[in-house]
């Protein structure tokens, strides 16, 4: 992975979200900013309700909502597919 990628992971701070930021960031490519937000600042949890995000966690790449983690949790396949496309 060349590209450079900012990867934003909204969590709330349960063990499947550090198990996803922890498989993020072995994922992500070396120039790529990887962000944990914590939903338990108002400031991160109105930019998700801003981005439609309904369940954690979840990952937002360079701005654009994936669907690896959408309604049925983290999918590590999909988050391939996010950080390569």
């Amino acid at each position: 992975m060349s590209t450079t990628h900012r990867i934003e992971n909204f969590r709330a701070g349960c063990q499947v979200c550090k198990d996803l930021v922890a498989r993020v960031k072995k994922m992500a490519c070396p120039s790529c900013k990887v962000i944990v937000l914590d939903m338990k600042e108002l400031k991160v949890s109105n930019r998700a309700k801003s981005l439609n995000i309904r369940s954690l966690p979840f990952v937002v790449i360079d701005g654009r909502v994936t669907d690896c983690c959408d309604g049925r949790g983290p999918d590590e396949d999909g988050l391939r597919g996010a950080l390569l496309g």
